[in-house]
């Protein structure tokens, strides 16, 4: 049976113009840590239980007090326009159809204002300014707005170096209002409005404290910084790499998420990212510790196709794939899911 997820990257290429899809795949410098995160989740091999009860099947969480129908939520990704002519709006109708979280990338082509507007429940990602003050207006603006949480990147003092060769590239292709549609033209440029060098445990503070919303970071791959994060009063913990988009080389999610989720315990909650194709992937990040994965480029590829009803159409039908293989691991909740479920030298 032809699901929509399979050959879903391939239909989007043969949709999207070159520049936008080599934009969307690409990683740093060699893209070494980009191919890489998707086999660091095929490594993973289950150990069903049974004699379990299955008749009934629950893949619902909470993600800081939302509750979601499953742990797969939308992670933040820019040039959404470029993909689809409403952009993060498609995105944010298709998400809310699907009963999860979608996270808005501050570069957004589409104001938070819109996206609210959709009624689906959603979160704000940010990089922190060298002038700290000058976040404050749109950390102040998305609290008003009704986001649900700030998503404080800790991986980029710098982007990462992108090699794309001599032909046009996506921004040759940007149009005007693609990108940082909350933001007045020039922002970026003027003293004090590039990304923070200086990011420290006092910021995750000082960001609860003015928006007096939960703060999740994203960008740990570590345990000693997950824990400096919790300390520093991180309501959750995201382990990302950028999609391998920053330091080409760091390692693959799925072989950090089980140290960071060890040394934070009960005290937050952990998300992952990464490479995550499947169910199953979904499935092993779970058992790894993760409350929640969020998707990255597959939901850019299901907008591409389908808008809102693609986004909505990939969520449900993995939402399914994720029912069925509780049912044949014997865990009818994500509260039975642990980590003896995996193989125990694949863990």
């Amino acid at each position: 049976m032809q699901r929509f997820v399979d050959d879903l990257e391939a239909r989007a290429r043969d949709l999207l113009p070159e520049p936008v899809m080599r934009y969307v795949q690409q990683g740093a410098r060699d893209s070494v840590s980009a191919a890489e995160a998707t086999a660091a989740w095929d490594r993973r091999r289950f150990l069903p239980h049974v004699l379990r009860d299955v008749s009934r099947v629950d893949t619902g969480t909470s993600m800081l007090g939302t509750h979601v129908r499953s742990p797969m939520v939308v992670a933040p990704t820019t040039m959404q326009r470029a993909v689809h002519v409403e952009g993060e709006l498609a995105m944010a109708r298709g998400v809310q159809a699907a009963g999860t979280v979608m996270v808005l990338s501050s570069n957004a082509g589409t104001p938070m204002a819109e996206v609210a507007g959709t009624g689906v429940d959603w979160w704000l990602q940010l990089y922190v300014t060298a002038d700290r003050a000058a976040s404050l207006p749109l950390v102040r603006r998305a609290a008003e707005l009704g986001a649900r949480a700030l998503v404080l990147t800790v991986d980029t003092p710098v982007v990462g170096t992108k090699y794309d060769g001599a032909g046009p590239t996506v921004w040759d292709l940007a149009e005007p209002g693609w990108l940082r549609a909350d933001f007045p033209a020039g922002h970026g440029a003027g003293r004090g409005e590039q990304k923070a060098a200086d990011l420290g445990p006092g910021d995750v503070a000082w960001l609860a404290r003015e928006s007096g919303l939960p703060v999740v970071v994203k960008g740990v791959l570590r345990a000693d910084d997950a824990r400096r994060c919790v300390e520093a009063g991180a309501a959750a913990v995201w382990v990302s790499n950028h999609g391998g988009r920053q330091l080409d080389g760091a390692a693959a999610t799925a072989d950090c998420l089980p140290a960071v989720a060890a040394a934070v315990g009960s005290s937050a909650e952990v998300y992952v990212d990464g490479g995550v194709r499947s169910a199953r992937h979904v499935l092993a990040a779970l058992a790894l510790g993760a409350r929640a994965v969020f998707l990255g480029r597959l939901p850019v590829y299901a907008l591409a196709l389908e808008g809102d009803a693609g986004v909505s159409r990939l969520l449900e039908e993995l939402t399914d794939d994720l029912a069925d293989a509780l049912r044949l691991c014997g865990t009818p909740t994500l509260a039975a899911v642990s980590d003896d479920l995996l193989a125990p030298r694949l863990r």
